[in-house]
């Protein structure tokens, strides 16, 4: 079974918004059989107290890093709407261009 990520803008959206997304997503992946790895973070590891705690000063850069490292064990990467114009999605897409991922995009 593949594996596929998503990337998907989150920067200024609500949580609803972000879940709204998310499940679009995870229906698609299902419908197409694909095993899903997780991009969204919401542990306690990861919250900004926990995360200022640790001496990450750059949050952005910390989420995008983990999902970039999350993208190396996928086969594909889907890219929801907007993804070209948030920084980190635009960033996830040249690494799944230049890595080779066969890349989804959001109808």
């Amino acid at each position: 079974m593949d594996k596929v990520m998503i990337s998907q803008p989150m920067n200024g959206l609500t949580e609803e918004q972000i879940v709204e997304t998310r499940n679009r997503f995870l229906q698609f992946a299902e419908k197409e059989n694909l095993e899903v790895v997780n991009t969204y973070f919401q542990d306690e590891w990861y919250s900004k107290d926990a995360m200022t705690e640790r001496g990450v000063v750059q949050i952005p850069l910390c989420f995008l890093a983990k999902a970039i490292e999350n993208m190396s064990l996928c086969h594909k990467a889907y890219f929801a709407k907007g993804w070209e114009n948030a920084r980190g999605c635009k960033i996830e897409h040249e690494v799944a261009l230049q890595y080779g991922l066969e890349i989804i995009y959001e109808d």
